[in-house]
Parts: structure tokens; sequence; C-alpha cells
């Protein structure tokens, strides 16, 4: 069983990283910078997409698997997220990266390239993202119900639609800066490759440790709403009018929710 959980995790999260190589090759094609309006555009975007991926696809699902389990629902989902913003907000603190558009470094200090920085700056985003995907696709391998496959597949997409902008978000800005188009072109790719390293090892832990997956649901859930709201939804509003970042959360919202209620 567990080896059918790691395939299905990782054709999911083989997905969405593939979107966002996909969108870091736009840097062979586009010269110019993504302009301030389209960044918003992505990042209010994604915020949406996240929120509605940690209700219907991680929480929910957390709350069911609990109660099938005879286990209460407080501890386990609400423990569960709380741990996975503390996770997010440790990582934060620690881990030096500097933001799109930002001079100044977070985390540790560090004598690291601005390019290192910027990549790992990314690379926090999509930690809880391919948690949520490859426990998504685990729980769907466990199911025998065919809706799970389904619902899984509909996170898998709405991930992959914010990732391939993401992906150019990334490479397009180095190489403005001067970066050369091909290592441009790798450090956005990399910044996907930590989908499917984390969602595998989430899968593997989930799988050796009874009772442990709406904990580890949850958890996602947890760390995806602390991004969403530490910096998403912060740098999407940026400047003096907002309407812009705050249409583009709700449109990507109601897509994820679309894509879940149609799919799922």
């Amino acid at each position: 069983m567990l080896q059918r959980e790691l395939l299905y995790a990782a054709m999911g999260t083989g997905f969405t990283c593939a979107a966002t190589i996909l969108g870091a090759g736009l840097v062979f094609f586009f010269k110019k910078d993504l302009s301030h309006t389209t960044q918003k555009v992505f990042l209010g975007f994604a915020a949406g997409v996240m929120i509605a991926a940690s209700v219907w696809s991680l929480l929910i699902p957390a709350m069911e698997m609990a109660e099938s389990q005879g286990q209460g629902v407080l501890l386990p989902v609400g423990g569960g997220f709380a741990l996975g913003g503390v996770f997010l907000m440790l990582l934060d603190r620690l881990l030096p990266h500097l933001h799109i558009g930002s001079e100044e470094a977070e985390g540790l200090p560090a004598n690291w390239k601005r390019t290192t920085m910027v990549v790992l700056a990314v690379t926090l985003h999509n930690i809880p993202e391919g948690m949520a995907v490859g426990l998504s696709f685990s729980v769907a391998a466990r199911s025998a119900e065919p809706g799970a496959f389904a619902a899984a597949l509909a996170l898998a997409i709405g991930m992959g639609l914010q990732n391939f902008p993401e992906g150019a978000a990334v490479s397009l800005p180095m190489k403005s800066q001067g970066v050369k188009a091909s290592k441009a072109f790798w450090c956005g790719a990399a910044s996907g490759i930590v989908e499917p390293i984390f969602g595998l090892l989430t899968v593997l832990i989930a799988g050796s440790i009874t009772g442990v997956m709406p904990w580890i649901l949850a958890f996602a859930a947890g760390a995806m709403i602390y991004v969403v709201v530490e910096e998403l939804i912060p740098e999407a509003q940026l400047g003096e009018h907002s309407h812009t970042g705050t249409v583009s959360v709700m449109a990507g919202f109601l897509i994820m929710m679309l894509l879940d209620v149609a799919l799922g």
C-alpha cells in the first residue's frame, strides 16, 4: 500500500513541479520583468488557491479521517494546524531568504548570493504545497472511493495553475537583473523541486505512524495559511490601490473551490 501511495504522491507533486519548471521556461521567450500589477495578480491568485485548498483539500478531510478513526476532531485538527504554522514561522525566522522586489534579506544573517536567497524564499512557499499535494494523493491511494482521486487531481491542478506564474516570477526578475537566461531558468525550476521532495517525505512519515494522517493534513493546512497571511496577501496588496490583489485572491479561491466541488 505504501508503494502505491508514494507512486500517487510522486505523480501529483511531479505535475506541480513541472508547472513551476514550465513557468520558469518563459525566461527564454520574454525579455522584460513582470509588471507590479501582474505580480500582484499572481500573488493574490496563489493566496486564494492556497486558502481554498487548505479548507476543502486538507482540513475537511482531516476532520473526516479523525472521525473515521474514532479520534476526537479538535486535538488532531487544531493541534496539527497550529504546529504547521509554528513550523513555517521557524523556517521563516531561521532560513536566510530574500523576497522578489525586496532589498532586505530575512532569516539568520548569511553571506549567500542574492539569487540563492530569492530561490529559498519561493521554496518556503512550495514546502507546504508539496506536503498538501502528496498527502492528498496518498489519501486517494488508500481510499476505495472514486471521488478521492478526483479531489487529489483538483488540488494538483489548482496548485499547478498558481505554480506556473510562480516559476516565471523567479526567473524573469533574475534575467532583468543581469543573470543569464539559463541560470535564471534553473533557479526558477529549482524552487519547484522541493514539492516532490517534501511530498514524498510527508507520505513516508504518515504511512509509518498509525493515526497520524489527520495531524499531518492539518499541519500542511496550517503551514499554507501561514504563508498566505505572512507573505502572499501583504505582497499582493502593495501600492495605493489594492483592488487588483483583492480580486485576484477571490478569483483564486473561487477557481480552487469550483475545481474541488466539480471533481471531488
